[in-house]
């Protein structure tokens, strides 16, 4: 039997009262709950199967570059895409990370933390250097990948990862920084090799994102440390989440996040090294024409 919410003028006591009525419609449910699991139990086999939700993610509209990697024309395309050396294990990452000019303490630090997550990288500082001047001194020191950090009012906000010596180039909007300092219960972090998790990259441009994330760590994990760097693409949204890992039995996990935490999201994508007078785009996103549906993501 459903609960119902009586009519009370005086407003101070109308508030204690929807208290206690939540309360008692979440004992309601709780309640509910115990009982389905029960007849559940009771019935076995000959229980009904449980229904979905529906959730905006389930309800996907397919887009029209959903690609099967499985497939003979993909894994073509992928032999022959500018990171295909990585997976071939021809190179070794070698990542280059630089700022804004003059960056701010919150950047400079998140920059440091980036480079305890990714093994072989190496801080540089611009100074007011040209980003296109930067792109021929990385690849002469036979740099891999370039990331720079931009921020907005002392808070890291944006994030371009250009991949060396032919591109492509992403730009991507970062929100929700968190450093470790600014997490609980924080781990401790080796300098072991991490396992690498991308998850949920579906589209070619969603592909070819997730090969560029991918090609920022080293191809042999370290599995002794226990480390694992997830990249989860949600609803075009990619969260990062760097955590270490301990079995305590054959079926349960314990979970310690070692930071840090942020999400991106793809403003465009670039076809060879930035430039952003002449360069050649693949991929923008206009908000007003491509965000028309909720339903519908490009990754």
């Amino acid at each position: 039997m459903s609960l119902t919410m009586p009519k009370i003028k005086n407003k101070q006591r109308r508030v204690e009262v929807y208290k206690e009525f939540l309360k008692e419609k979440r004992k309601e449910k709780i309640e509910e709950k115990k009982k389905r699991r029960i007849e559940e139990k009771a019935m076995g086999a000959k229980a009904p199967p449980k229904k979905k939700p529906k959730t905006i993610e389930s309800m996907r509209v397919p887009d029209e570059t959903m690609v099967d990697p499985a497939h003979q024309e993909t894994q073509i395309d992928l032999e022959l895409d500018e990171m295909a050396p990585y997976f071939r294990q021809e190179t070794s990452p070698k990542i280059l990370i630089t700022t804004c000019d003059r960056p701010k303490k919150k950047t400079n630090s998140f920059c440091k933390e980036l480079k305890k997550v990714i093994p072989n990288s190496v801080i540089k500082y611009r100074r007011g250097l040209d980003l296109k001047k930067i792109v021929p001194q990385a690849i002469e020191r036979d740099f891999t990948d370039l990331i720079v950090i931009n921020e907005d009012a002392g808070e890291p906000n944006g994030l371009v990862l250009c991949h060396l010596p032919n591109g492509p180039t992403a730009e991507f909007k970062m929100m929700n920084v968190k450093l470790c300092k600014e997490l609980k219960r924080l781990g401790e972090m080796t300098e072991h090799f991490p396992e690498v998790n991308i998850h949920n990259f579906n589209t070619r441009l969603g592909v070819t994102i997730g090969r560029m994330l991918m090609c920022l760590f080293p191809h042999r994990p370290e599995y002794r440390g226990r480390r694992v760097v997830t990249l989860h693409n949600q609803r075009d949204y990619i969260f990062f989440r760097h955590h270490r890992y301990q079995f305590r039995n054959e079926e349960k996990v314990n979970l310690q996040e070692l930071g840090p935490r942020f999400i991106l999201r793809l403003r465009s994508l670039q076809k060879g090294t930035f430039d952003s007078k002449s360069g050649m785009y693949i991929w923008i996103h206009k908000r007003h024409e491509m965000d028309t549906s909720r339903r519908k993501f490009h990754l």
